[in-house]
């Protein structure tokens, strides 16, 4: 289950320079002029996580796997891309798949670094972008609608779902996210909108671009921000791309010590994958073996059998029990066979809930 977001915002707010700090892959151009990324990026990062660094060392195995984040990055939006207007319109498909959205804002002013609409006003940059988001799903909702409509003409079986189409789109059109459609997991629409993977109907994070000033203490830009994050329920992360670049290439204790120098105590990816996780409700447990040290991603709530299947769909089908140790168990006893010794080790059936930095094996029939 790898977690995979959308980066999103207007032309030349820093998406690019933000997606290159965050994937470390510097392949997506950044340049001071509008629809500078004209193709979308995607990179697969490994999630950042001392745990799995600390087992690695007590277990010594042949390999590390970390859990990943996909990061997608795509052209700018601007007011009428749902019309054609700029380039990010083309390109909203490949964010459908993704999990989340993070909506980056610009938070600065710089009177070098020209914006789009002429003037820094984050909440203005947050409207053009839902906006857009909107007016996409409501031209997916409306062909899909259409073609339902004809290609179902005497199938009565199919008429509620036809009719709740027509429910959302009216919705939609009021203004209205798909996240808050009364009727959004009912029976008859559940599957159409899975497959419909509507933008507004995932989660946001918004992620305010600040110049290194900006990082210790907010600016009037964020202060608003924050204030509307707050008012939708959404959590705001705070990052400078720039310093995020600054960062790259950097030992371990040389970025802590820039990082400090700036009064922070994480990096922008650190930030953003731990937000994440919080916001889609997730959490990692892990392998430990000779051959494999790894960390699995998981919905936080999910069974034992659950998790396994993350790993094959048959540990799911024929599974027996769990072994299960906490995380700090294992770190103070070192091995398997110590934790069995002392009771820390733990034989869970399939009504235990897997809990963040469990450190698990599982026993299933094939």
């Amino acid at each position: 289950m790898a977690l995979s977001i959308g980066i999103v915002g207007l032309p030349n707010v820093g998406k690019s320079t933000l997606f290159n700090a965050l994937t470390k892959a510097q392949n997506a151009e950044s340049a001071n002029y509008p629809f500078c990324t004209i193709e979308p990026n995607k990179a697969t990062v490994p999630v950042p996580d001392k745990r799995i660094d600390i087992l690695t060392e007590i277990a010594n195995p042949q390999r590390t796997l970390h859990a990943t984040v996909d990061f997608i990055d795509i052209a700018g939006l601007v007011r009428g891309a749902s019309k054609g207007e700029g380039l990010g319109n083309q390109f909203l498909g490949n964010i459908r798949e993704a999990a989340a959205i993070l909506q980056v804002i610009r938070c600065f002013d710089d009177e070098n670094i020209t914006h789009v609409d002429g003037s820094v006003d984050p909440l203005r940059d947050v409207e053009t972008i839902e906006t857009e988001l909107l007016l996409a799903d409501v031209q997916s909702v409306e062909k899909r609608h259409e073609k339902l409509q004809r290609s179902t003409r005497g199938n009565k079986a199919m008429v509620p779902v036809v009719d709740g189409l027509k429910e959302l789109l009216d919705h939609l059109n009021e203004g209205n996210p798909a996240s808050t459609f009364p009727k959004r997991d009912s029976d008859v629409l559940a599957e159409q909108l899975k497959e419909l993977a509507l933008l507004t109907d995932k989660k946001i994070i918004y992620c305010a671009n600040v110049d290194e000033d900006g990082l210790a203490e907010d600016n009037e830009h964020v202060c608003a921000l924050r204030e509307f994050a707050t008012g939708r329920g959404c959590e705001l992360v705070k990052i400078c791309a720039k310093v995020e670049e600054e960062l790259q290439g950097l030992e371990e204790e040389e970025a802590l010590e820039l990082l400090e120098s700036y009064g922070i105590s994480e990096s922008g990816l650190v930030q953003v994958i731990q937000t994440s996780y919080r916001t889609l409700g997730l959490i990692c447990y892990f392998t430990v073996g000779v051959k494999e040290v790894r960390a699995w991603t998981i919905i936080d709530g999910y069974t034992a059998p659950q998790a396994a299947g993350v790993i094959h769909t048959d540990f799911e089908r024929g599974f027996i029990r769990a072994e299960v140790i906490a995380y700090d168990a294992f770190v103070e006893n070192k091995t398997e066979a110590a934790c069995r010794a002392i009771g820390a080790l733990r034989s869970e059936g399939k009504e235990y809930i897997v809990k963040d930095g469990d450190v698990v094996h599982f026993l299933f029939n094939v």
